[in-house]
């Protein structure tokens, strides 16, 4: 699919933080939020993900199935990154797969459902391929902030919002603190979580389809696993049509004692769409977006150079992104 040269207006901003804040919200409530008619709402969606501007996406949340999460750097031979990120792209388990600095670089998120998946990626598949010449995976321990949180593309009032905000999951972001085994999830239920990958906001006849399911068993069964925490809605948009035209990752290590303030002040910021703490050389990755490289400058030598505890940090800018959220994007 290519993109068409599509600009936002009021409206459609409108639209995108409020698919942020509940991708399946039906259009009706989204145009009386917004002022407009459902009509309205309706069309501008539809013109979104037909030029491949916008797309809502179904994400698993790993932790509540038991699985495990890693950030992995690749280091490659400068004609092999491209068709590389595109294999990675492919994979279920991958997310965020960008081609980082001079394009030799590759970075994305993984999760792996069992010691033998991770094994088989991080310790014979990604080693063997000859063209890459560096791997390093980070075991991501714990969140921060996580890319529907990220508050740039916010344009409601916090009325608007609260109009629009779904029920909290049972457990959002954290394994289960109280001894609970996590959720089991069937083989319908992968049918279900793959068909809203490709499109979160598929109608339940289309979902029913891919499951075998009845309608209104397929509309319990997706609504029990977003309510469990298991299944999320993300906006997939490049951050570039919201004017945040320069997107970097980075890796700091952080004094152990001052890890949890540097961590949650990181997450209050901004320009700041993704924290977490890892294992590794250093233990804290962050993904942030600014509007320009002035202000990508300014974001590193004077917000996060004032806290304090950071020993060193590493950044760099995302050249290309191969995927997000949902499937792999055109390269």
């Amino acid at each position: 699919m290519v993109m068409d040269d599509v600009t936002l207006d009021a409206v459609d901003r409108g639209l995108v933080h409020a698919l942020r804040i509940d991708g399946r919200a039906p259009f009706s409530r989204i145009g009386e939020v917004l002022g407009v008619s459902e009509n309205t709402v309706a069309r501008r969606y539809r013109r979104l993900r037909s030029s491949g501007v916008l797309r809502v996406a179904g994400t698993v949340n790993g932790t509540r199935l038991g699985y495990t999460s890693w950030t992995i750097r690749l280091r490659c031979t400068p004609d092999a990154a491209g068709s590389i990120a595109g294999v990675l792209a492919a994979r279920d388990d991958t997310s965020f797969v960008h081609l980082l600095s001079g394009g030799t670089e590759i970075s994305c998120n993984t999760q792996t459902r069992s010691a033998d998946e991770r094994d088989a990626l991080l310790l014979e598949k990604l080693p063997r391929t000859r063209r890459v010449v560096g791997v390093s995976a980070h075991l991501l321990l714990r969140s921060y902030a996580l890319p529907g949180t990220w508050l740039g593309p916010a344009v409601l009032s916090d009325d608007q919002a609260a109009r629009l905000r779904p029920p909290p999951p049972e457990d959002g972001t954290q394994p289960p603190e109280d001894g609970t085994q996590p959720i089991e999830v069937g083989a319908a239920d992968r049918a279900l979580l793959a068909a809203l990958a490709a499109d979160g906001r598929a109608g339940y006849a289309d979902l029913a389809k891919a499951t075998g399911w009845s309608d209104s068993t397929v509309r319990r069964r997706a609504e029990a696993l977003r309510a469990a925490g298991v299944l999320r809605y993300q906006v997939d948009i490049e951050p570039a049509r919201l004017g945040f035209h320069a997107e970097a990752r980075l890796w700091m290590a952080v004094r152990p004692s001052a890890l949890q303030d540097v961590a949650t002040a990181v997450a209050a910021h901004p320009e700041v769409s993704f924290v977490a703490l890892t294992t590794g050389p250093t233990n804290l990755v962050a993904v942030v977006n600014c509007r320009d490289t002035e202000d990508l400058a300014r974001y590193l030598t004077e917000r996060v150079a004032s806290l304090d505890g950071i020993a060193t940090l590493e950044s760099a800018p995302v050249i290309r992104t191969v995927k997000r959220a949902g499937p792999p994007l055109p390269l």
